[in-house]
């Protein structure tokens, strides 16, 4: 698949992989037992490269395709998932204001977010939507030409550390969607409150968590997206964020393969290596065949994404799949190693909690097969 990338996208896949081994992997579980990201944060991953992944060379970014984005996500994975999706977020918002901020704020926002100085977090979820993206109740009200937001948000990724939002609020309820608007907010403005992160059952790294708004005054220049723009442009990456998804969780599923072969094979019992026994011989060989069957599905994704086609139903069956298989693979994985596999001496536990974590972001699976069933019934309709 990769000699099918540009040479420059190859280099900075390579470079992801030297990233994860040499940085991430060597430290993820001191980072994940103290429950945050490192204290420089992404400056060593924006050192690498892998910040302005998607952004144009001109402006100062990578230029890849989101085949050779997905297949970074999928390396930077093997070694935590939790830091990888916090990069997919930060490129992500990167992305959204080349391509629909304004020329100050491109100025004012993009070098710093290149070098790792500030860290960005996209706030669309509420306490009370959880899935129904479009069911915004943090209100942006005109006031003395700018506007004043209250209301919360929830499950946000970096949370805990970011300093720049991309904030999602309706300016007209009766509209519906077309209400919606986004703003750029610095975490520290008057009337941002930072909620303490959440406790969960692992994917600390992400600095999962909330915020809430208390009569924030905006100026005009802080629109990213104006209303009717806003819930488009939220959407408008979601097939690429459920491909990377996907691809990530392959990413776990083959890190947690290779550690189980090794240790399979260095143990011993009943006076043969545990890996000569038939029955979890089988047993990996069914995470392998699903592992090939969810990177299939990730990249056709993403290749038709690249190629401007609609792709909204091969992501939702690649992260229905990939997510599914990563929970089911990473366990049985675990299983074969036996009670070692439960120790956070190895990267299973962390990758278990990671895969479960993948089945909620970007849609769960239960709104995957809301696509997916709405593109069956349609000839019926």
């Amino acid at each position: 698949m990769d000699t099918a990338l540009q040479p420059f996208e190859q280099r900075t896949i390579e470079a992801a992989i030297d990233f994860a081994s040499s940085v991430i992997a060597p430290n993820a579980a001191v980072w994940e037992q103290q429950r945050c990201l490192p204290p420089e944060r992404i400056g060593p991953a924006a050192n690498a490269g892998l910040t302005g992944l998607l952004l144009a060379e001109a402006q100062g970014g990578r230029g890849l395709s989101k085949t050779a984005m997905a297949r970074v996500m999928e390396e930077l994975s093997k070694a935590d998932m939790a830091y990888a999706f916090v990069l997919v977020v930060h490129n992500n918002f990167m992305n959204a204001i080349a391509q629909a901020g304004s020329p100050a704020q491109r100025e004012r926002y993009l070098p710093g977010m290149l070098s790792g100085k500030y860290l960005g977090a996209f706030l669309l979820t509420e306490p009370q939507s959880g899935s129904d993206a479009a069911n915004v109740t943090t209100t942006a009200r005109r006031r003395d030409g700018g506007w004043i937001l209250n209301g919360a948000k929830a499950w946000i990724t970096s949370a805990a550390s970011a300093d720049l939002l991309s904030v999602y609020a309706q300016t007209d309820a009766s509209q519906g969607w077309r209400g919606i608007a986004a703003f750029i907010v610095e975490a520290d403005h008057p009337g941002v409150f930072r909620e303490a992160p959440y406790s969960t059952m692992g994917a600390h790294v992400m600095g999962a968590g909330g915020f809430r708004f208390e009569d924030c005054r905006l100026s005009d220049d802080a629109m990213l997206f104006p209303p009717g723009e806003g819930f488009k442009g939220a959407m408008a990456g979601i097939d690429l964020a459920r491909a990377n998804v996907a691809a990530m969780c392959c990413g776990m599923m083959a890190n947690s393969l290779d550690v189980t072969l090794v240790h399979a094979g260095d143990r011993r019992a009943f006076g043969q290596r545990v890996l000569d026994f038939q029955g979890l011989q089988w047993q990996l060989a069914d995470v392998a065949t699903d592992l090939h069957a969810a990177r299939l599905m990730a990249y056709a994704a993403t290749r038709a994404i690249d190629a401007g086609q609609r792709a909204a139903i091969a992501a939702a069956h690649a992260k229905k799949f990939a997510t599914r298989a990563a929970l089911k693979g990473i366990a049985d994985c675990m299983q074969v190693m036996g009670a070692d596999g439960y120790k956070h001496d190895f990267p299973l536990a962390r990758h278990l909690a990671c895969a479960k974590m993948a089945h909620y972001i970007d849609g769960t699976t239960e709104i995957q097969n809301v696509v997916i069933s709405r593109d069956l019934l349609r000839p019926a309709t």
